[in-house]
Formats: structure tokens, C-alpha cells, sequence
């Protein structure tokens, strides 16, 4: 049983980008509730999407017209900024017994399955936050832009999903780039903002010939694909 819907690092490097964000969900369809957006308190209307059970429990348990601390995986888009999975929910004073027919899954087990019948619904936190721990491989102080590399677990058929990259904001030195990094966010606005870091190993280069990749004032290194540990990504559950 947990008391955080943001479960402990279990590896030194693990990968991960996970949060919470609360607001109202609006699916674009009244009826397919898979696509839509959370309207937050700050009047964002932040595009997202639901994944696994958590589509079971939103029809059967939930009152959609009411603000909820949703538990999401953030993604960046070009042109559309902060994109969520929403993965569940953290709200142990109404869902902390789960319905006895229903078994515990892993996606509702931050909502229903794993949560103590003493947690508190607020978070030390707070609302919007956001681990993300990864490679850093474009840094830009003058900027605050920072983008983060994360890997995800091997699939159960043994294949790897493609790292995917997360686009921050923050002031990070250059000589942390290729590092390991494990960061502290809090979302504003489309936008996740840095508010502490620690920076843990430096990650080996496959087949780098100069061990970094280029560094041109601050720009973005070379493609070469990180090696790093192979680590969790999905956390929950």
C-alpha cells in the first residue's frame, strides 16, 4: 500500500516523467472519453489522453464534472506544448476501498487498489508537480531551455520503445550536458518549469568518438544515441 501516487526510485539511474495535475477532464467526444483535455484552475486546457483502466474507472466511479488530481505521463509536442497520459488518479478519500468486483490493477493503483485508508488527498508537493529523470541532452541557460532524454522499459515482447524527449524549462550549467539528471518540475501554464535538480553520473556514449558529442555555445549535441541504464519509465503500479 502506498500513500503517494509517485512511487520511490527503485534503481540509481531509473528513467522516469511522471506528475499530477489537477483540473476537470472534457473529452473532445461526450461519448469517447479516450481524448480531451484537463481544464485546470489556471485556465489551461491541457491536451491529453487516457490510457488503460483508467477508462474503466472514469465511466463507472467518477464524476467528470468535478476537479480531480489526475496522475499522468508528460509529453512534448512541437506546436502544441505540454501533450498528458493519463494514467490515474489520486483521491484516497473516495477511492480507497476498491469495489469488490473488481480485481487491483496496476493503472488504478494509485486510484483505487494500493492507496491507505489514512492518505490525505493533497500532496507535500502540492498540485503540479512533476519527477522527470533522464539524460540531459540540449541545455541553454541564457534560454532556460532544457530538453531531457527518457527511456522506456522493454516491451513484453522484448522489443524497446523509442526514447522519447522532454522539452523544459530551467537554468542548467553546460557541463551537466550527457549527465543523468533527476529533476524537480512544477507545471505553469503548457510549460514545466524547473525548480531543483541533482545531477547523479555522466552517461556513456555509444560509439562517441569524442565522448560528448558537439557543444556549440550551448546548443544541441550530437544525435549519437545515449547508452545509459536500461530503466523504469511506466512507474506506477
Amino acid at each position: 500500500m502506498r500513500d503517494h501516487p509517485i512511487p520511490p526510485v527503485t534503481e540509481p539511474l531509473q528513467y522516469r516523467a511522471i506528475g499530477v495535475v489537477r483540473g476537470t477532464y472534457v473529452p473532445t467526444d461526450p461519448e469517447q472519453l479516450t481524448r480531451g483535455a484537463i481544464h485546470t484552475a489556471d485556465g489551461q486546457a491541457v491536451e491529453a489522453v487516457v490510457l488503460g483502466r483508467l477508462l474503466t474507472l472514469m465511466r463507472r466511479h467518477l464524476d467528470l464534472s468535478q476537479p480531480h488530481l489526475w496522475v499522468v505521463y508528460p509529453r512534448s509536442r512541437e506546436e502544441q506544448g505540454l501533450h498528458l497520459q493519463m494514467v490515474g488518479i489520486w483521491e484516497p478519500s473516495t477511492l480507497a476501498e476498491p469495489p469488490a468486483s473488481e480485481p487491483a490493477v496496476p493503472e488504478l493503483a494509485v486510484s483505487e487498489a494500493s492507496v491507505a485508508p489514512v492518505a490525505s488527498d493533497d500532496l507535500p508537493e502540492g498540485d503540479d508537480y512533476f519527477s522527470v529523470r533522464g539524460e540531459l541532452i540540449y541545455t541553454r541557460p541564457e534560454t532556460g531551455d532544457l530538453v531531457v532524454k527518457v527511456r522506456q522499459m522493454p516491451r513484453a515482447d522484448g522489443s524497446r520503445p523509442i526514447p522519447f524527449k522532454l522539452q523544459l524549462k530551467g537554468e542548467l550549467p553546460l557541463e551537466h550536458l550527457r549527465h543523468f539528471v533527476s529533476l524537480a518540475m512544477r507545471r505553469h501554464g503548457e510549460q514545466l518549469q524547473l525548480e531543483s535538480f541533482e545531477v547523479l553520473a555522466p552517461v556513456a556514449q555509444r560509439g562517441s568518438r569524442g565522448g560528448k558529442g558537439r557543444r556549440d555555445g550551448g546548443g544541441k549535441p550530437s544525435s549519437k544515441r545515449g547508452g545509459g541504464r536500461t530503466a523504469v519509465s511506466r512507474p506506477v503500479g
